[in-house]
């Protein structure tokens, strides 16, 4: 049986993982709420908003994260049945992305967790958002290699966003398929996948998410929270 630390890069998810994207969609839907003088359950809100984003997702793979947040927020006001959003408005909750919270334990785990991997990202968003969130709520946090769907052309849970990433760290890091744990909250677009191009993951569930889960869940290793990750690493498990 193999251990965490026989491995030698972890590549991330972000948004769900390490960013708590849950409560940045909600915050930025809700002045629309607001001007509706309305209210909807936050797993209603969650539920809707991800089916909005996959079917966007299949029908505009190269579009930019942040632009189809954009393409979708009207339409999830619709499907909420409330009055349709100006392009403003539209536009504001597309950019929201870089303001999007970190979880508490993020930051501090991302750092004792560069002391034993590579860290890499792998995520859905483009380079601009991404960048905000890194200089933002990650605080600068340092990563060996930030790969994003706008790098890739399509994503995930598409398997050539794993298939880049593992052709990327090979070439540029000399770290192998064998050595990689994709480290993610979301079944459906990082564990289901990654195991689907045969990578060990590490499941990090983030208790009372609601996005990205499946009935069948697959993974190598479970915590809680990614500072429980790091703990277990540095107590040699």
């Amino acid at each position: 049986m193999s251990k965490l630390s026989d491995y030698r890069l972890l590549c991330f998810d972000v948004y769900g993982t390490l960013v708590d994207w849950e409560s940045g969609i909600v915050n930025a839907f809700q002045p629309i709420l607001d001007k509706n003088n309305s209210s909807v359950s936050r797993e209603h809100l969650l539920n809707v908003y991800h089916e909005l984003e996959h079917e966007q997702q299949a029908l505009t793979p190269d579009m930019p994260y942040s632009e189809l947040l954009a393409r979708i927020h009207p339409k999830l006001a619709q499907r909420l049945s409330l009055a349709p959003p100006n392009e403003d408005e539209s536009l504001a909750f597309g950019e929201s992305v870089g303001t999007w919270p970190a979880f508490p334990d993020t930051v501090d785990a991302l750092k004792r967790l560069s002391k034993h991997y590579k860290l890499v990202v792998l995520s859905n968003v483009d380079r601009e958002s991404f960048a905000k969130t890194n200089a933002g709520s990650l605080q600068g946090v340092k990563f060996d290699r930030i790969i994003t769907a706008q790098d890739v052309g399509s994503y995930k849970p598409d398997l050539r966003n794993f298939e880049y990433m593992l052709k990327t760290v090979q070439a540029e890091l000399g770290v192998e398929k064998a050595q990689v744990l994709q480290t993610a909250q979301s079944q459906f677009h990082d564990h289901q996948p990654a195991s689907k191009v045969g990578i060990k993951s590490v499941w990090i569930t983030r208790p009372g998410a609601i996005m990205g889960n499946t009935k069948d869940t697959i993974y190598d290793w479970k915590f809680d929270t990614l500072g429980d990750m790091a703990h277990a690493v540095e107590s040699g498990q």
